[in-house]
């Protein structure tokens, strides 16, 4: 970090049910963290008067708002360019949110936002796996998939801000999976948490005469953690489904590779935690869709920030260069 800079950030994960917010030093230590429920604030007013509120006495308790550099915003339909949340489905506000601008007017502190995707990347390459690369891919394996993607040093927005929804790739195209976004077969529906348990229902289905400790289980309440803990436990159905969910995911890293020729994959969330049951089909399924001259050359490996803290901290990265 440069030595102009004030001490510390604040960074702020907005998520559809709660919104976390924390103090962040020049070494990637989360000083002091605290969070308000997202939706209890149907009125934006309301929210954002909570959410400074929160944020000032944070500050005032740990450093002083005058060793603030900056505030960085990770948030769902977040557009870096215009400081604007847009149209985000799971918030309690429609339309557009001219956020940044609000947050800075409130706090007298500069303030950038992106999406939550792309903040998890900016925090891998400022205090985690990515630290020194300049070409590489975030992956987060969540309730969704997103991404953000890194050339040259330099997170790709594209000309409105809104690049990189690789989770929003077709990866099949025949009898695909209805999406969220309205389009049919996205890998978000294939490779996140809610797609690993719709994968447990069909499998379930389909090889109904075959036993499984899933079927323990109301099949509407299964989650990619009850996945897990089968396929740790033995179950054969489990594992298949981890070596499906591995080869979908794979085939797609594959594509984008070629798009971009990162030197890392990294891989962030709920999923991430299930090591070679994903990784190995994973990578199988990735080096046999390259072309030779990407073969070999790609590493995919987990993130090194801790799930507790890696949404502030993602989202502080941003607020070292707010203006």
């Amino acid at each position: 970090m440069k030595s102009d800079l004030k001490p510390n950030v604040v960074g702020i994960d907005i998520g559809g049910t709660n919104t976390v917010f924390g103090i962040v030093d020049q070494k990637g230590n989360v000083l002091a963290s605290n969070s308000i429920k997202t939706q209890a604030y149907k009125e934006l007013d309301d929210y954002m008067n909570a959410l400074c509120d929160g944020i000032a006495q944070l500050v005032k308790d740990n450093c002083g708002m005058d060793k603030i550099q900056g505030i960085g915003v990770g948030a769902p339909n977040a557009n870096f360019y215009s400081g604007n949340i847009e149209y985000a489905a799971n918030l309690p506000w429609k339309g557009i949110v001219p956020f940044a601008k609000m947050m800075s007017e409130k706090l007298g502190v500069p303030v950038a936002l992106t999406n939550d995707a792309n903040a998890a990347a900016i925090g891998e390459m400022t205090y985690g796996a990515a630290r020194g690369v300049k070409d590489f891919i975030m992956i987060t394996l969540g309730t969704g998939v997103g991404s953000g993607v890194v050339a040259n040093g330099q997170l790709i927005y594209g000309h409105d801000g809104f690049a990189g929804e690789l989770g929003h790739v077709i990866v099949r195209r025949e009898n695909g999976r209805p999406c969220g976004c309205g389009n049919k077969g996205c890998l978000e529906t294939y490779t996140s948490a809610t797609g690993v348990a719709r994968t447990a229902r069909e499998f379930l289905e389909k090889r109904a005469n075959e036993d499984s400790l899933l079927r323990k289980i109301p099949a509407d309440q299964i989650t990619s953690k009850d996945v897990f803990d089968a396929a740790k436990a033995g179950d054969q159905i489990a594992k298949d489904i981890f070596a499906f969910t591995g080869q979908i995911l794979g085939e797609a890293l594959a594509d984008f590779i070629k798009f971009s020729s990162p030197k890392i994959i990294v891989l962030f969330g709920g999923l991430a935690k299930s090591g070679d049951l994903l990784m190995v089909p994973l990578k199988k399924a990735m080096e046999e869709n390259l072309m030779p001259i990407f073969r070999n050359k790609v590493n995919v490996v987990f993130s090194e920030m801790k799930d507790a803290d890696a949404a502030v901290l993602g989202a502080s990265a941003l607020g070292w260069d707010a203006k």
